[in-house]
């Protein structure tokens, strides 16, 4: 069956962003793969984490949530879940709002799929040890061959990076730079 690839940027908006430390170096190398999709005619599909106002779709029981609830709850969703503007996407970009860490969950992104008839998956994003694992492991479920661009994700804790990149992700994915990326 021949491969047909999407480029997903995971959670590249402000509100995420201004949680790493350095957000300039990934910002790049994701600028850097959006333009190699582009140029290989790869379909670039962002991701963004969402919600209503209220939050109704955060359960008390869900304490990642329900914390990260608290700590935006007097922003504005509109301004959290801007995609950073050096990673904006164009007109006939698709824009899939997700409702949990991995970009499935409480998204419409495997109908997209499906649709564009996408079977491989290039992941980037951040966290790493967050949607991208999320993404990553929910993937491979559904049988979705998988390349990770290892420097186009980031996590807070670079140990975690490191780990999941060189190690866990490798046993389900092609992990490779955007430089080596041959997009198909």
């Amino acid at each position: 069956m021949k491969q047909q690839t999407a480029l997903l940027v995971m959670d590249m908006q402000l509100g995420i962003l201004q949680n790493l430390p350095n957000t300039n170096k990934v910002l790049e190398t994701i600028k850097e793969a959006i333009t190699k999709a582009r140029t290989n005619n790869i379909p670039v599909i962002y991701v963004t984490l969402t919600f209503r106002p209220g939050f109704p779709e955060i359960n008390l029981n869900n304490k990642g949530f329900h914390n990260f609830k608290e700590r935006i709850a007097n922003i504005p969703m509109e301004t959290y879940s801007v995609i950073h503007p050096a990673l904006a996407p164009k007109e006939n970009d698709i824009v899939v709002h997700k409702k949990r860490v991995s970009a499935f969950t409480g998204s419409d992104l495997e109908v997209v799929l499906r649709s564009q008839g996408i079977n491989h998956l290039t992941l980037t994003g951040v966290a790493t040890g967050g949607v991208v694992l999320s993404t990553l492991r929910e993937a491979a479920d559904k049988d979705y061959a998988l390349t990770v661009l290892a420097d186009g994700c980031a996590d807070a804790d670079e140990e975690v990076h490191r780990v999941l990149t060189t190690k866990v992700f490798l046993r389900q994915a092609t992990v490779v730079s955007v430089n080596e990326w041959m997009p198909q």
